[in-house]
């Protein structure tokens, strides 16, 4: 019980069972249904980040192996190792010897796997075909368009998405209760805002918020979640509409540092409030174009301020049209 007391929360409230697992209903019929017939093929689990692809390939091995999961289950995530030896190596270590009890195949969860160089695909595709008879392989990805077709192939593709708010609504409602937090209904909203469907970083910025108060408001959730309020972007905004150059800048620059936010996180922001904007639609999309050209100059190592500054007077350009 004292482990569970200092325990991560993206741990401690990781799903048990297929029945706790929220917002992939019928992913989860369909993989229920290989480990009730104890035989299954291999699989690719691609989507976002914290909506379950981690958490439904242990409850597979849990399900399938009883207290023998651990011996039976090896998870290799492929960020860490992303080369050929990773695959020839630990793999094939673990597929040569049988499985432990009455299944007959040992599984192996390959995390991250778009992650990993193409050659090492192609030697995970040999070693796929070599041990099928003792291993079923789980990969998991962000973008199945990174892994290469040979081994999309040979797999049954599952494409999580972000999970909803209503299933959202529901984990920061047990939480809440298991931790004795008090939680307002703007706070839930700003949560289910910043999180956009990833759990992880929705229990994450809730233990964060805990550790400080066990009452938690909106204000808190931004200040912990290196995220701006709305208010703070619009206002911005408005001020470069307004033909106030400088002092959008200065709000902009005064928002950044408060909340500790770097070019890319808050350019996001601003493209999110522009729709809110009282301009005409023709200005919005070209406002919106603006944004992505300005992300993609930041993300290719262009200096973030004068991106930012360049954005600001597209705005003020654009109220003076």
């Amino acid at each position: 019980m004292a482990e569970q007391e200092h325990a991560i929360w993206t741990e401690k409230y990781r799903p048990q069972d297929f029945s706790e697992i929220k917002g992939q209903k019928e992913i989860v019929t369909r993989v229920k249904a290989f480990v009730q017939q104890k035989n299954m093929p291999h699989q690719l689990y691609s989507g976002p980040a914290g909506v379950g692809k981690s958490t439904l390939a242990i409850v597979v091995a849990k399900k399938l192996f009883g207290h023998e999961w651990r011996q039976n289950f090896l998870e290799l995530n492929a960020s860490d190792e992303r080369g050929i030896d990773i695959v020839r190596v630990k793999v094939k270590d673990f597929a040569r010897t049988k499985a432990i009890g009455d299944v007959p195949f040992k599984i192996i969860f390959l995390d991250e796997c778009d992650a990993l160089t193409r050659e090492a695909q192609q030697a995970l595709r040999r070693t796929m075909e070599n041990f099928t008879t003792t291993c079923r392989f789980i990969l998991s990805c962000n973008y199945s368009s990174k892994i290469i077709d040979p081994i999309q192939s040979r797999c049954a593709i599952f494409r999580f998405k972000p999970i909803d708010k209503k299933d959202l609504h529901q984990i920061i409602d047990k939480i809440a209760k298991d931790e004795h937090l008090k939680i307002a209904e703007k706070a839930k909203e700003a949560l289910i805002e910043i999180s956009e469907g990833d759990c992880r970083r929705l229990e994450n910025i809730m233990q964060s918020c805990a550790a400080i108060s066990k009452n938690i408001t909106e204000q808190l959730i931004y200040d912990l979640s290196s995220v701006a309020e709305p208010k703070e972007v619009k206002e911005v905004l408005k001020l470069a509409l307004e033909n106030k150059f400088v002092e959008a800048r200065n709000k902009l620059l005064d928002t950044m540092l408060n909340h500790g936010l770097s070019g890319l996180d808050i350019i996001k922001q601003i493209q999110k409030q522009i729709l809110d904007l009282e301009i005409d639609n023709k200005t919005k999309m070209d406002l919106i174009e603006k944004c992505g050209e300005i992300e993609f100059r930041m993300t290719e190592g262009s200096d973030e301020y004068i991106q930012l500054e360049t954005l600001l007077a597209q705005f003020t350009l654009a109220a003076s049209k």
